[in-house]
């Protein structure tokens, strides 16, 4: 019987932990948000062993948020001008 309370208590654990994670509403989904985007550009998921592919793929994220900003710009200005 033991057994099963701890199984019910580790689920519980867990469906909290989600319901905290997916929560739209909170300031944590924000932070979390920008934390995912810093981490992303920052090339943390890249090998650190490896220098090339850790500033290739620092450099390349970077570029390609330049590039998307520059053509949001750019259609924000396109827009304005019809």
């Amino acid at each position: 019987m033991a057994e099963r309370q701890d199984n019910d208590s580790e689920s519980r654990h867990i469906i909290e932990r989600v319901a905290r994670e997916t929560d739209p509403g909170g300031t944590s989904f924000i932070a979390r948000t920008a934390k995912s985007a810093r981490d992303h550009v920052a090339a943390v998921d890249a090998d650190q062993s490896d220098p090339i592919e850790y500033w290739g793929t620092r450099i390349g994220r970077a570029l390609g948020l330049l590039i998307a900003i520059g053509l949001l710009i750019w259609l924000v200005l396109f827009i304005i001008q019809s």
